[in-house]
């Protein structure tokens, strides 16, 4: 059962109804590039086999603002507030719509990153630390957290055979490089940094996400495999 235990105020009123959560939520974290959507395109039928329900979710995947958020971010003009919010809002509808009632229904819920890309992406662009836990405050905590872990110069040649860099994700808007590269450079080290501190404060379980994929999803399983519902 999900521990009813939150990164700031129970703002939804789990506690106050004594409401149970039979499911399970657990977090791949890491950033662009490293694997993430393949671990729990991996994760998902290996549950499934097992017997058990399974919610995935990710980000911009929010009914309310997903698609909006994505057509903003096309123009490339949003400016780090705008974006800060509308991803917090992204999260907050799919935590109440999506994440909570499949906890409910005893699901597991497999999500693609979760608080933490979001807060470490807009302590880089200048965000208010106190700001984002009061904002992130009503997240509940995980079951486990499962960072994938890599260097700059593994990450590189990855993003390259998956399509080239993205704007956002080479930190394009805060004009941290002459050019693409450069700047998802300057870009990825910033966030790699803000992970490295994260880790130790919200427990990640980190892996080594420059082994093959299948020796990260094996690791991953054993991980998940105790922390699954029995009978």
């Amino acid at each position: 059962m999900t521990k009813l235990a939150f990164y700031g105020i129970d703002a939804i009123g789990l506690k106050a109804r004594e409401e149970l959560l039979p499911g399970r939520l657990i977090v791949i974290e890491g950033t662009d590039g490293v694997g993430r959507s393949t671990q729990l395109s991996l994760l998902r039928p290996w549950l499934e086999s097992h017997g058990y329900a399974v919610l995935d979710t990710e980000m911009t995947r929010s009914e309310l603002v997903g698609a909006g958020l994505k057509k903003a971010k096309e123009g490339h003009t949003l400016g780090p507030i705008t974006l800060n919010l509308f991803y917090a809002t992204d999260f907050v509808d799919r935590f109440e719509g999506q994440i909570l009632p499949a906890l409910r229904a005893g699901f597991i819920v497999l999500t693609d990153r979760y608080i933490y890309s979001l807060i470490a992406r807009a302590l880089v662009r200048g965000a208010d630390l106190t700001w984002l836990r009061g904002i992130y405050g009503l997240a509940l905590k995980p079951d486990a957290v499962f960072y994938l872990k890599i260097s700059i110069e593994e990450l590189i040649p990855r993003v390259l055979a998956n399509g080239g860099f993205d704007y956002w994700e080479s930190g394009m808007d805060m004009r941290l490089g002459a050019d693409l590269y450069e700047s998802f450079v300057h870009y990825q080290s910033l966030m790699l940094a803000e992970y490295e501190k994260m880790c130790g404060e919200f427990g990640f379980q980190v892996i080594d996400a420059s082994q093959p994929a299948e020796l990260v999803v094996e690791q991953l399983k054993y991980s998940i495999l105790p922390l699954l519902p029995q009978g």
